[in-house]
């Protein structure tokens, strides 16, 4: 089956058990996003827009439909295989930070790298940490970084092994207005210049205006939103 588009989702589907019945959270999705977009994923809270970010990269599996990446589908995986077509080719940044507090910073951000051969990992995690503000924090511990400059090294994490595909949920939500208009820009540099492939959920109104498309969710279905 060919695909055109980078990302394919269909009748994308999520029931979860809550109490004596269930809860739909997203019903029926069906979304396109080609290479390059940007695409800004808008609703109220609750209206599962956290949720198909995680289907999207792979973090979860849907109650029913598919997720396309390229040529796989990517639900129809096993935890390895989501693992596997992640590698080196999606980059997500979440509200949980998912640092690994016996690493250091630049150890955090090395590790993409150096799961992928790089022998350059420590110069370009390096680098990238000075781009978010964080080059005198490279020795710190995820427990001595406040949770705005955690979300930074997050962002690093992300960024360093310039992803094709990469997910942000709220990515400037714990973050200063002037390191929120730097992380904001290394996002749009990244998909301008590397025409990396950039989904994200935010309550941001001038983050949104800043991509392409927007997906409006409300109560469990998307509609492609005029901007």
């Amino acid at each position: 089956m060919e695909k055109t588009a980078l990302i394919t989702v269909h009748q994308l589907s999520k029931v979860v058990p809550i109490g004596g019945g269930t809860l739909t959270i997203l019903d029926k999705v069906d979304l396109e996003i080609n290479r390059g977009d940007s695409v800004a994923i808008l609703g109220a809270s609750g209206s599962g827009k956290s949720t198909l970010l995680g289907l999207l990269a792979g973090l979860d599996v849907p109650s029913d439909g598919e997720v396309w990446v390229g040529e796989v589908c990517i639900s129809r995986l096993d935890e390895d295989g989501r693992a596997r077509a992640r590698a080196g080719q999606i980059g997500f940044v979440f509200q949980t930070f998912q640092l690994l507090p016996s690493l250091t910073a630049v150890e955090n951000v090395m590790l993409p790298l150096e799961l992928a051969g790089r022998r350059d990992a420590g110069e370009y995690a390096r680098d990238w940490l000075g781009r978010v503000g964080l080059a005198d924090r490279l020795d710190h511990y995820p427990r001595q970084l406040s949770g705005g400059e955690q979300q930074r090294v997050a962002i690093a994490r992300a960024f360093v092994a310039r992803p094709a595909l990469l997910f942000a949920d709220e990515p400037t939500g714990n973050l200063d207005s002037v390191t929120g208009g730097r992380i904001i820009e290394l996002l749009f540099e990244l998909n301008r210049d590397q025409q990396t492939t950039l989904v994200l959920v935010t309550h941001d109104p001038s983050l949104a205006e800043r991509c392409r498309r927007h997906v409006q969710l409300d109560a469990g279905r998307a509609t492609e939103r005029p901007r």
